[in-house]
């Protein structure tokens, strides 16, 4: 009764939980010590606890009484059944305003509890337990190892279920929700996908329903809701989910909007597109319309934003105008799509007009950069949607990318050189991807862009003045070292691969187009030092193959300027790159039985048929390529003895028939030959060991036959 009294003390408040602290460390029995405790509660419910009160508390009762209450199932006579527990999550609600205790073990282990009380039915008694779990579970969601436990303890489960309920409380599980989402999306997914999809389900059925302010505010939440994995496109439920959100979408977008109501909506589509591309636009001419309208709102939002650009102005719209550039690429590829196309011929040149204005405007924005914006992530975003449009459009806006091109280059090479990722925008992360496309990877973006300008003079130059091939290379043996790094099995093709394929095609281009450049610049000399390694080591893995293609062809082409060079006087490195080769070329074919007669025929090797439309240019080309370093390396002849080159040629073409080998194979492989028979005695007495001489006259290799004869 003497602790009970204190609560109608109309002294000061401070003083009397000072005493009741003083009970709760000295306390003789329960009874005191839960009168004590019942005036501390009240205190903590009142918001009367300041900081350091806080941490008396806690100093006088640690987490031992609040666990005790919690596991208690006796309550005081009268009370309800849940009224230890309900002080108990008080307490640790309190304690949990202390960032440094809501991290604490002691917390993280009472989340399945938490869970628990969220999952139980709740009746009007027990909504200040709620309330207190809900602020307990946001103030482990802010700590260091907090998502992480919520996320393998079942809180994802036990919110998307509080969240379905509409139990008191449900709007603030869908908070903790989308705040988990935010930073371990994969993770939530990968364990809770059902009950996730359930929760998506019934948002984008309240989203097509609504038709109020509500819709807009869906359109904020929806985003945290649309996984990167495939369950939207895999299962029914996802399917169902889209077609609502198209059709709840379709409705918004294709009636008048103040900006506030159309951004989150483009983000909204972005979201979707990065997901699933366009798979969630139904084929037909409501598709096609809703597409076509789609990418002219993003084109229309970037010229507004960026023709005339106003940097306060910018700086508030730059989230919208990164998700536009997501519907712009997707754009692209929409219009370039040749199989099942959404849109119509005359739909796809109107949009390439319209995005050609507005890639105009990023070029015209990119040009007012200042050196100390270039860590912004927008730009990067800005520098990766030009790069899609340079890939694959190389006719339009080629004099305002030849202007622009020394600041890409520059730009990627800082970005490169720090080697380190700008601070992604929420909406930025639309523009990420796997692989090693961190956001310094620039490059990455640009190179397909730049394989089609090196082909160009003007660009080519400008590219050359800037330094892009010193760069490229640090790059190829940077990617190098990734992909060395990577699994060995076979996998999907990575970005790393993709960017030293591309990186190949780069150099080829030089090579072929600037070969004096080839010759003066140490730069090829330290790529082909790279090239010389890396063949040997791509070859006998077989989903490298593609990229070996390219690593050999571009490594032949560059021999033959660079023939002189130390690198490539018969030294260990040259040998086994020119080895590995001769592999690659003289593998790719075999004598296989022809359907349509009782002999072989020629055919692709059964492990270069998947790749061959990928490779076969590159190997004709290093054919060529091989066929010009024989006579330039005295070494080499014998080389390609020892690999059985000549002999392996000279058994195919003696086996198959001849109207089997069209005129391109035959040729390359008579340069080969012919080249070998008279740079090596050796070589040619086992081409005519091989009947070769027979053979050469039926194919009708003329030059190879007059070689043969010589004596």
């Amino acid at each position: 009764p003497r602790f009970l009294a204190m609560a109608s003390d109309s002294g000061d408040r401070h003083a009397t939980l000072k005493r009741c602290l003083g009970v709760l460390r000295d306390a003789r029995n329960d009874s005191e010590q839960f009168a004590a405790l019942l005036l501390v509660t009240k205190a903590v419910r009142a918001g009367e606890v300041d900081a350091k009160i806080r941490r008396q508390i806690f100093d006088a009762i640690g987490f031992t009484f609040p666990t005790r209450l919690l596991t208690s199932r006796q309550p005081p006579a009268g009370c309800p059944p849940h009224t230890f527990r309900a002080l108990g999550l008080t307490l640790l609600a309190c304690f949990c305003t202390d960032p440094e205790l809501a991290g604490h073990s002691q917390i993280l282990n009472k989340i399945p509890t938490f869970n628990d009380i969220l999952l139980s039915p709740c009746d009007p008694d027990s909504t200040s337990m709620v309330d207190d779990v809900y602020q307990c579970l946001s103030a482990v969601l802010a700590t260091p190892r907090g998502p992480r436990e919520l996320v393998t303890k079942g809180t994802v489960s036990a919110l998307c279920q509080a969240y379905l309920s509409g139990g008191h409380g449900s709007d603030r599980a869908l908070t903790l929700l989308v705040g988990l989402l935010a930073v371990a999306e994969a993770k939530c997914w990968q364990r809770d996908a059902p009950q996730l999809l359930a929760v998506l389900s019934k948002l984008s059925g309240d989203f097509l329903k609504a038709e109020d302010m509500t819709k807009f505010e869906l359109c904020e939440v929806l985003p945290h809701f649309i996984p990167l994995s495939p369950p939207l496109t895999e299962t029914s439920q996802g399917s169902e989910c889209l077609c609502r959100l198209y059709k709840g979408l379709a409705d918004i977008l294709g009636s008048k909007l103040s900006q506030s109501q159309r951004d989150p909506a483009l983000k909204l589509v972005a979201s979707l597109v990065q997901a699933c591309g366009a798979e969630w636009i139904p084929a037909g001419s409501a598709g096609s319309k809703f597409l076509a309208l789609l990418v002219n709102l993003a084109c229309v939002e970037v010229r507004l934003t960026l023709e005339e650009p106003d940097p306060v102005e910018v700086e508030g719209k730059k989230e919208v105008v990164t998700a536009c550039y997501v519907l712009m690429e997707m754009g692209i590829q929409e219009c370039l799509r040749e199989e099942n196309p959404l849109l119509e011929n005359v739909q796809k040149m109107q949009l390439m007009r319209i995005m050609e204005e507005a890639f105009g405007a990023v070029i015209f924005y990119l040009r007012q950069v200042k050196q100390e914006e270039l860590k912004d992530p927008f730009i990067f975003a800005s520098v990766r949607v030009l790069g899609a449009w340079m890939a694959e459009e190389t006719s339009s806006l080629k004099q305002e990318i030849c202007e622009l091109l020394p600041f890409l280059v520059d730009y990627a090479r800082k970005l490169f050189k720090e080697g380190r990722p700008a601070v992604s925008l929420p909406q930025a992360e639309l523009l990420s991807t796997e692989g090693s496309a961190l956001p310094q990877d620039a490059l990455r973006f640009l190179l397909p862009g730049f394989c089609h300008l090196t082909a160009e003079d003007r660009a080519r130059d400008i590219l050359i003045s800037a330094g892009a091939p010193a760069l490229l290379c640090e790059y190829f043996l940077q990617q190098w070292e990734v992909l060395t790094n990577e699994a060995t099995a076979p996998a999907p093709l990575t970005s790393t691969e993709m960017s030293l394929q591309t990186t190949c095609g780069v150099f080829l281009n030089l090579v072929v187009t600037a070969p004096d450049l080839v010759r003066r610049d140490k730069t090829f000399s330290s790529l082909m030092d790279v090239l010389l390694k890396s063949l040997p080591l791509l070859l006998p893995q077989k989903h490298h193959l593609v990229l070996a293609a390219n690593v050999a062809t571009l490594g032949l082409m560059m021999a033959r300027i660079l023939a002189g060079s130390a690198a490539l006087q018969g030294t260990q490195p040259a040998r086994e790159f020119f080895g590995a080769a001769i592999r690659f070329l003289s593998q790719a074919h075999t004598a296989q039985a022809d359907p349509g007669s009782d002999g072989l025929a020629v055919a692709v090797s059964p492990c270069y048929v998947s790749c061959w439309g990928d490779i076969c240019e590159l190997w004709f080309l290093g054919m060529q390529a091989l066929a010009s370093c024989i006579p330039l390396l005295p070494w080499l002849p014998p080389a390609a003895l020892q690999a059985r080159c000549p002999e392996g040629l000279s058994q195919l073409l003696s086996r198959v028939a001849p109207a089997s080998v069209d005129c391109e194979l035959l040729t390359a492989f008579q340069a080969v030959l012919v080249e070998l028979a008279r740079a090596s005695e050796q070589c040619r007495d086992v081409i005519l060991s091989h009947h070769g001489a027979e053979w050469a006259n039926l194919y009708g290799m003329a030059a190879l036959e007059q070689c043969l004869a010589e004596q």
